[in-house]
């Protein structure tokens, strides 16, 4: 029978995913030799040809894709096994540790720790990591979270082995206006009515992709007057009259100022959609799907 080496086989699919033997070592801190020979020790193993020269770099063979085809579900039997393993150990109180993007952390997570400590039997110890959106598969594949929440732009494919995801909620953008804005009242709001102002950008994450995208839908391109990083700073530059920004309602809920309006857009309302996302098989863990459950019941607060 053939022997497949659990390690090795992980490091296989760690060169897949970042490309070369140099970006696989820094990822798994290993030196690039030392990758080189578990690969060969690992095609040895198995006894066909895992990797071919391409140029300077190396690339996988169709055996090496065969063989990683077989091992994802080996790793996500793992994830089931270590799930289920924690939750004989500990019960359904083990530790979860999610990473989540910034609005997602007030919006959502908290409101779920808090749903857990409501109920009547011990819950998961929730260990929070802030992360930016696009990290999550990252920091998940990394083995430095157990959960993480993120954009649906940002996510793989449902054909990915590597991850189960779970559609949270579709988050709608609203637009904020300064208080004396000539549109701040008027009916039936459309984001195609603002296309002649200037727009504050989001300075990091996604969020000036967002904002670019849902106008180009609507028909014109916005004109960038500022950017900033938070939604603190986003609605202050509002509230000066400095310019109009989009705000998805999770973050709009969390911050509130007298000389901003929050108004909803009529027809061509863009949303962004919130998912959450465990390694394949980690779900069937009781501590993990506890949390699923209250993130679950949070999102649909916000229909």
């Amino acid at each position: 029978m053939t022997e497949w080496d659990v390690k090795k086989l992980r490091i296989l699919r760690t060169l897949r995913d970042h490309g070369t033997v140099t970006a696989t070592a820094e990822a798994l801190l290993m030196t690039p030799s030392a990758v080189s020979q578990q690969l060969t020790n690992l095609a040895g193993q198995l006894g066909v040809q895992l990797l071919e020269p391409q140029g300077r770099r190396v690339r996988l063979t169709d055996a090496a894709h065969l063989v990683l085809r077989h091992a994802e579900a080996v790793f996500a039997q793992l994830e089931r096994a270590d799930a289920e393993l924690t939750g004989y150990l500990r019960g359904e109180a083990g530790e979860v540790r999610v990473g989540a993007f910034s609005t997602a952390v007030p919006a959502l997570v908290v409101p779920a720790v808090r749903l857990l400590r409501a109920e009547d039997r011990p819950g998961p110890d929730v260990r929070v990591r802030e992360a930016e959106a696009a990290q999550a598969y990252e920091l998940l594949t990394a083995g430095e979270v157990d959960l993480a929440l993120s954009l649906a732009a940002h996510a793989p494919t449902a054909r990915d082995p590597r991850f189960s995801l779970f559609p949270l909620l579709a988050d709608p953008l609203d637009v904020a206006l300064p208080a004396g804005h000539p549109l701040a009242g008027a009916p039936a709001l459309r984001l195609a009515d603002l296309a002649a102002d200037r727009w504050i950008f989001g300075g990091s994450g996604p969020w000036s992709e967002i904002t670019t995208a849902a106008c180009e839908a609507a028909g014109f391109v916005p004109e960038q007057a500022h950017s900033a990083a938070g939604w603190t700073a986003i609605l202050a530059l509002v509230e000066a009259g400095m310019g109009i920004a989009l705000v998805p309602r999770m973050a709009s809920r969390e911050q509130h100022r007298e000389g901003v309006v929050m108004r909803v857009l009529a027809a061509d309302q863009p949303r962004r959609h919130v998912v959450a996302a465990v390694r394949h098989g980690a779900e069937s863990g009781p501590a993990v799907a506890r949390v699923l459950g209250a993130l679950t019941r949070v999102a649909e607060s916000f229909s």
